[in-house]
């Protein structure tokens, strides 16, 4: 893979996260049309269509979202791109997250590039923002360091 191509996926992955954190339905464009996501609890999905429903689920309880490039780590073999990464938001119950602050807000996406679009993205994160799901943290009497 060449330094250009490089340089471009992570421009990609950049304009991705803009967009999402934009709530921009231009996000879809940087897509192919059978591109294939994977959400947490959503399992694996084909097409815009998947990557609408998992947006339209998250936006019934998401408010807003950050994800701040400045605490990405970019990992590239071939025309795959990983990125890890933090994220901070407001759900719509107004409880917010942060990540460092609350155990929510810690992600790692796995992108695949077909030319210039994105045909698979793999999202790998606990879903539960809030911290809502407290009976099932195994070190519940441990000091937390987020």
């Amino acid at each position: 893979m060449t330094g250009a191509t490089e340089h471009n996926n992570v421009s990609i992955a950049k304009e991705y996260f803009a967009r999402l954190d934009a709530g921009s339905p231009a996000l879809l464009e940087l897509f192919t049309e059978d591109a294939q996501i994977y959400f947490p609890k959503f399992g694996i999905g084909r097409g815009r269509q998947a990557i609408i429903e998992v947006l339209t689920g998250l936006g019934g309880t998401i408010q807003s979202i950050q994800h701040p490039s400045d605490s990405f780590v970019y990992i590239q073999s071939g025309n795959h791109l990983a990125v890890e990464g933090t994220s901070r938001g407001v759900l719509k119950n107004g409880a917010h997250w942060a990540a460092g602050e609350t155990p929510g807000g810690r992600f790692c996406n796995v992108f695949e590039f077909r030319g210039n679009l994105i045909c698979r993205v793999h999202i790998y994160l606990d879903p539960d923002y809030g911290g809502a799901d407290q009976q099932r943290f195994l070190w519940g009497d441990r000091q937390q360091s987020w």
